[in-house]
């Protein structure tokens, strides 16, 4: 079977990729993983089962091609039972399954959570490994001791240190030896690339579409397929007992109608988890605004706030031009740093300063 690294060579031969010496400098760790996996695994009464190879911990500044990278490696695996989902949404999933688990009275939800996902899996391929949840940190650690208890393997994309994760959360001096797990079963390796991809494909393009129409919607699609390749599924955000859903969701980049996020009564701390959530935010459909639709415009004033505080790249399409949106009505003059703000977050260099 073809290796990572001479994949990688081919795709960068017929133009699909361009070298990258940071990213191929990975590319040894990937081949490692996979040729241990390829070997059959040999049990038996008396036969212990051999030491899984360790995984890999991959981290570094948005838009280096982490994500596409892991995904060339998740595609080429062949008959390896393997799984590549959003670490958030893994998490989410974990504290439904452990819920559900309560339900039969057992004593430790994490064990029976664990084993039904490492006896369906050699493999976990994370996106986007971060912390931010105190219920996350709390038991990141036991569920993934398990899991490399039963041998499955794991590799993430991560834009900070293992040591930064959960940086000054709650109750952190829990959650440490999660990170010291993390270095002692994986590989951490820092993709140091000069180049954010994201940023490239997205420079000299409009990322601010008008007015709504055919025309801005067809636009809209080609830079969600350019970005994502079009796979994509919603991403279920949890706040304060609530749920936050995006729509679309897919390697950082997700999209949702203005609707789906003005329209719902969600507050300044529902946006604060979507703004950690995304580096890329595509919004369609923003409308004119004004007092016919005052609480809508409400909540886009404060979710544009913390998209901006947060350096997330905004791509929308709306009614007007930014200055335009909002004519009449209480908070016209509230609203002129909003559409200040839409303007700054349309320069090309918008959302490196996260980097």
């Amino acid at each position: 079977m073809t290796s990572i690294s001479t994949l990688y060579e081919q795709m960068i031969a017929d133009g699909t990729l361009r070298a990258d010496p940071a990213q191929q400098a990975v590319m040894p760790e990937f081949d490692r993983i996979r040729d241990a996996l390829m070997q059959p695994v040999k049990k038996g009464f008396f036969r212990k089962a051999p030491e899984p190879p360790k995984g890999l911990y991959l981290w570094g500044g948005v838009g280096r091609g982490k994500s596409m990278i892991m995904d060339l490696f998740v595609n080429n695996l062949g008959d390896i039972p393997a799984r590549r989902v959003h670490f958030h949404a893994f998490m989410q999933e974990i504290h439904t399954a452990m819920h559900e688990a309560r339900k039969t009275g057992v004593d430790d939800a994490i064990a029976p959570v664990a084993k039904a996902v490492s006896s369906s899996v050699r493999l976990l391929a994370f996106d986007e490994m971060q912390i931010t949840d105190i219920t996350d940190a709390m038991i990141v650690g036991r569920l993934f001791e398990a899991l490399f208890a039963d041998g499955v393997v794991v590799i993430t994309t991560s834009n900070r240190l293992p040591d930064e994760l959960y940086k000054h959360g709650l109750n952190r001096n829990l959650f440490v030896p999660f990170i010291e797990l993390i270095k002692k079963k994986m590989v951490v390796h820092e993709l140091v690339s000069p180049t954010d991809y994201r940023q490239d494909r997205l420079a000299g393009s409009p990322v601010y579409f008008t007015p709504i129409n055919a025309e801005s919607r067809a636009d809209m699609d080609a830079v969600w397929q350019d970005l994502t390749g079009g796979d994509d599924a919603p991403l279920t955000l949890h706040v304060k007992g609530r749920q936050v859903v995006i729509p679309r969701f897919r390697n950082g980049i997700g999209r949702a109608k203005f609707h789906a996020l003005c329209g719902q009564p969600l507050g300044a701390a529902d946006y604060l988890a979507l703004a950690e959530a995304v580096k890329v935010l595509m919004l369609d459909d923003i409308p004119s605004l004004g007092r016919s639709n005052f609480n809508e415009a409400k909540r886009f004033v404060t979710l544009i706030d913390a998209l901006y505080e947060a350096h997330v790249r905004l791509i929308c399409s709306a009614a007007a031009s930014p200055e335009m949106l909002y004519l009449e009505g209480e908070g016209t003059f509230e609203f002129e740093r909003t559409a200040s703000r839409l303007r700054e977050m349309q320069g090309e260099d918008w959302g490196k300063a996260q980097s």
